[in-house]
């Protein structure tokens, strides 16, 4: 289903970060339901994590998000839900399009959209 996110990145560079756009990409799921994904590669890890990506990725249904991973500074990598914000043990981009992916399809099947 996201296999089209794996597809070449196009590279920019975001200039109040001083990072370096990766990947930036959406995908309609379904007509009301898309995927987006967005990730940066920074100069220094935003604390407290230690690697050198800054993402956000979001699954939007019926204009709602249920579904969130990213990163700030203070909170760490972590994963939101409608009802809960959890830590996320972030390991590698790869695992975490996986993971984002695995959560949207449970979702999907969870909520009848399958």
């Amino acid at each position: 289903m996201l296999d089209q996110l794996t597809t070449a990145a196009a590279v920019g560079i975001i200039s109040n970060m001083g990072a370096e756009l990766l990947f930036r990409h959406r995908v309609i799921v379904a007509p009301d339901a898309f995927a987006e994904v967005v990730v940066w590669r920074v100069p220094k890890p935003v604390a407290p994590a230690s690697h050198p990506f800054k993402y956000r990725l979001a699954y939007v249904v019926d204009g709602v998000c249920v579904l969130r991973y990213d990163n700030e500074q203070g909170k760490g990598d972590h994963r939101h839900t409608p009802t809960t914000e959890q830590p996320y043990g972030f390991t590698t981009p790869a695992r975490l399009m996986a993971d984002f992916e695995a959560d949207i399809a449970r979702w999907n099947n969870e909520n009848g959209r399958t």
